[in-house]
């Protein structure tokens, strides 16, 4: 996976088309829409529904362009409509499914977090991938990405989204070794990124480890504290706040 949490190498399985760039491959970043019975169309997100099915790659460039061409209905060989408000849908809907497959992902007992525990994790070897919130701190992220080099990097949910999956108010940095629900859960990452651009910078020389002696206070200053737990919304209002200007 490579920024925000798109994955370099894809699952294999069976294969179908993009309506819109006419690629073909595996499902794993497609979306399957159906028909509904009042002819609307409507997001298969789980792959369950009856009825044949249309894939389009998960990102809104290709939604918008669906929906201007036409491409719907002419995939179903039918009329159809599309819903108001479907790409704000697509994302909520997408969203519910990554905090849910990573809510799974810890209760498995694959998923640490804290700053401390998941720098700890990072130097025992590469992980399935470096959870990162979206409105979490650069300051926090370049201190554990040099560490998570062979990782995936996943910024694509929020602190409160990745605080839900861990029954916290909120949690900035989480590590996630490897199993079957870690894969369903980068899955549903890598869906969700086509719906939330990141600004994550691509892999590079990321450099040594900037603070190798492993010295303190990195936990405050990125809303972790060393036990784990998440430090009080006063404690790390300056790191998560994305209004906050450097200090």
């Amino acid at each position: 996976m490579t920024r925000g949490g798109r994955r370099k190498d894809r699952e294999t399985g069976p294969e179908r088309r993009c309506i819109v760039t006419g690629e073909s491959g595996s499902t794993f970043g497609l979306i399957r829409f159906v028909v509904g019975p009042d002819g609307e169309i409507v997001p298969d997100l789980a792959e369950k529904l009856p009825g044949r099915g249309v894939w389009l790659s998960s990102d809104r460039d290709s939604l918008r362009t669906a929906v201007k061409k036409r491409a719907f209905s002419r995939a179903a060989r039918t009329q159809v409509t599309v819903p108001e408000g479907l790409e704000e849908l697509l994302e909520s809907l997408l969203a519910r499914r990554a905090v849910d497959s990573l809510g799974l992902a810890r209760k498995a007992g694959l998923a640490v977090t804290g700053f401390e525990k998941v720098k700890a994790r990072l130097k025992q070897g590469p992980t399935a991938a470096l959870l990162h919130a979206r409105d979490g701190s650069d300051q926090g992220l370049g201190k554990l990405r040099p560490l998570a080099r062979g990782s995936s990097v996943v910024n694509v949910l929020s602190s409160e989204e990745l605080g839900l999956a861990f029954g916290r108010d909120y949690v900035i940095h989480a590590a996630l070794d490897a199993g079957g629900a870690a894969d369903r859960f980068l899955r549903e990452a890598e869906r969700l990124a086509g719906f939330r651009p990141t600004a994550l910078p691509p892999w590079g020389d990321a450099g040594p480890d900037p603070d190798p002696a492993g010295s303190g206070g990195e936990d405050r200053q990125t809303g972790d504290d060393p036990a784990g737990r998440i430090a009080s919304p006063a404690e790390g209002r300056r790191e998560i706040d994305p209004k906050a200007g450097p200090a």
